[in-house]
């Protein structure tokens, strides 16, 4: 990523909405992401469900309850 988690936010806000962050706090904020999001980057396709259903309606039948 070339550009700073910050500067995509005001970009992101400003075609949007057409305003740029309200205040200081906004920006350091939107730059505290960064770790978070990085880390989630270098987290994907490392982490699956040991027994993964192959779509919602399979895991809803797998969990159901059974009438007694």
């Amino acid at each position: 990523m070339s550009e700073t988690i910050s500067k995509l936010v005001q970009q992101t806000a400003a075609d949007w909405s057409s305003v740029m962050p309200p205040n200081r706090p906004a920006v350091l904020l939107a730059g505290q992401m960064e770790g978070t999001i990085a880390g989630f980057t270098a987290e994907r396709g490392k982490m699956k469900f040991e027994e993964e259903p192959s779509s919602f309606e399979a895991a809803l039948q797998a969990t159901k309850e059974v009438a007694a």
